[in-house]
């Protein structure tokens, strides 16, 4: 478990043994079930979670109650509810588990002391949150501009292990097409 994380880490900075073990001993490991919940909508966020195992999927419902997929999250990802876990305010999104999974907390007052304290960290932090802005601005523009077929073809470019992790109706939702769109994208892929 902490190797997984160690070796994460050491993608973007070196540390130390010594360093990552006071960088580890600030996580919590927390399981939880299939359909479970990690974040509801309306509660605080205290975390920031690093997916040891698993799928989850974070996504906001609309006053009509149909679910706006936001993201995805397997194993090496992080997730949470961003702007809740920085402005320390409540949820405004639902994160929930796809399959059973197994995650690393990080609290936020524990980002602050280890950010605050080693400076690998903080850049290891920054470049996390960069990419993640990049892939953001990407997943926008993607939705702007390209049709069905484009936003079917990058997704599974990028991440084809998501087809292996989620109900086609979810991949349907996260694109902005139907079910039955989706199905005929599938087919036409093949």
């Amino acid at each position: 478990m902490s190797e997984f994380l160690k070796q994460h880490i050491k993608k973007i900075t070196p540390i130390s043994d010594a360093e990552f073990d006071y960088i580890f001993s600030h996580f919590t490991t927390k399981k939880f079930k299939k359909h479970q919940f990690v974040i509801q909508e309306g509660e605080s966020v205290p975390n920031d979670y690093f997916i040891l195992n698993g799928c989850l999927k974070s996504y906001f419902t609309d006053n009509n109650g149909k679910e706006h997929i936001l993201a995805f999250g397997m194993q090496d990802w992080w997730i949470t509810d961003y702007e809740a876990y920085y402005n320390q305010s409540i949820a405004t999104i639902n994160i929930d588990c796809i399959e059973d999974s197994e995650l690393l907390c990080l609290s936020f007052e524990n980002r602050e002391k280890l950010c605050a304290e080693i400076h690998k960290v903080e850049h290891f932090f920054r470049k996390k949150t960069n990419k993640r802005n990049v892939a953001l601005q990407q997943r926008i523009l993607s939705l702007l501009s390209n049709n069905a077929k484009e936003k079917y073809d990058q997704l599974l470019q990028l991440y084809p292990q998501l087809f292996q992790k989620v109900p086609k109706q979810l991949i349907a939702s996260y694109l902005g097409v139907t079910r039955e769109t989706l199905s005929r994208l599938n087919s036409s892929s093949k």
